[in-house]
């Protein structure tokens, strides 16, 4: 995967971007505060994806200009495609283009320009709340199969509306019966979520496993498990469509009487984990700063290799900041690891001895680097 030309004006801080990446690795510097995350960011953006900083639609819009535009050239090995989405901060006036045919949604992108975002916050993926290593997996997922993103979403509405009657029925507004068409519909999409993330989990664990013994040179290991609130064994189970949904509704059911008293749901998948072992410890409790980056290394590389396994291309890498927070054997191994994809790496300082193209970012402009030597 290849993004051949990329476009950026109005774009927060952004103004006037236009220009051609190589191959390989493509380095933008400059002092912070000057856009390079934007960069990053509106590149990520183009991929069909949520910002991986949080930002509303209105926010990415400069605060003097009343609209952002974003169009990329990229290649694959099947084709070339034209992205283009255009922003004026009223999600009704969005345009959003896939080879110059209109798309409803940002997510008609999904799929056209594979991505892997990599920034500081990452490095925290093993330490952080199990909420961030769900969002991860479902994030994995969806690059991989599109459609999962709607099944996952439609479970967080019944999710809602479940929680939402759990308060109705303690305040007596409610009957504890009516719990059962939610509790339907929740059972039939969590098993199949279920059968989805523990596959996926199973075979990130196999990738990171031996990226992470790489790092480590072989003098520790790291391993991946998927621990559900429903299922004591979940990675030995697929019968999604039989009795999962019968075992997911009888846990809901028992469950039903406590969830009332707390006015939410308490088991399912929203309340699964991600279990990070290394040498055999949970990581996030007893790993040191060392083996919990390492970790999380080993996750976002297994991220990368999976989605080209699955899809046939490397995707573009994005390193946002993140190899000024790491020693430089860690550095030299990512690096290392992903040649031969595409990267955009940003950086504060012109990193020297590095092939590949140079770029400046200085007050939202880019510059070409004059000096693009090895």
């Amino acid at each position: 995967m290849i993004i051949e030309k990329l476009s950026v004006d109005g774009f927060k801080n952004l103004r006037d971007v236009s220009f051609e990446p190589c191959g390989g690795i493509n380095v933008v510097y400059g002092e912070n505060a000057q856009g390079k995350t934007n960069l990053v960011e509106a590149v990520w953006i183009l991929s069909g994806v949520k910002s991986f900083r949080g930002t509303k639609e209105r926010d990415m819009i400069r605060f003097d200009g009343d609209f952002a535009s974003i169009s990329a050239s990229i290649r694959d090995s099947q084709r070339p495609q034209e992205l283009e989405i255009k922003l004026s901060g009223n999600p009704r006036e969005r345009r959003i283009f896939l080879n110059g045919v209109r798309q409803r949604a940002l997510s008609g992108l999904f799929g056209a320009l594979k991505c892997v975002v990599f920034t500081p916050e990452d490095l925290e993926l093993t330490k952080g709340s199990p909420d961030v290593r769900r969002s991860f997996i479902d994030l994995c997922i969806s690059q991989i199969r599109p459609s999962y993103q709607v099944t996952f979403g439609k479970y967080e509405n019944v999710l809602i509306q479940r929680n939402a009657l759990l308060k109705n029925i303690a305040s007596g507004i409610s009957q504890p019966s009516d719990l059962d068409v939610w509790d339907l519909q929740m059972a039939k999409m969590g098993a199949y979520i279920t059968v989805l993330k523990c596959q996926y989990t199973q075979k990130l664990d196999s990738f990171s496993k031996k990226i992470y013994s790489e790092i480590s040179n072989n003098s520790e290991q790291m391993s991946l498990k998927y621990i559900s609130t429903v299922y004591p064994e979940p990675e030995s189970r697929s019968d999604w469509q039989g009795e999962m949904i019968e075992e997911y509704l009888e846990v809901l059911r028992n469950n039903r009487a406590e969830d009332i008293r707390l006015g939410f749901t308490g088991a399912g998948i929203h309340r699964d984990e991600i279990e990070v072992r290394i040498g055999g410890r949970i990581a996030k409790d007893f790993g040191s700063q060392g083996q919990n980056r390492s970790a999380a290394i080993s996750m976002k590389l297994g991220q990368a290799y999976i989605l080209a396994e699955e899809v046939g291309d490397m995707p573009v890498i994005l390193l946002d900041d993140v190899l000024s927070e790491l020693d430089s054997s860690r550095r030299d191994y990512i690096v290392n690891r992903l040649r031969g994809a595409q990267i955009f790496i940003t950086s504060c300082e012109r990193i020297e001895k590095m092939e590949g193209k140079k770029f400046r970012m200085k007050a939202g402009r880019l510059s070409t680097d004059s000096d693009e030597g090895v």
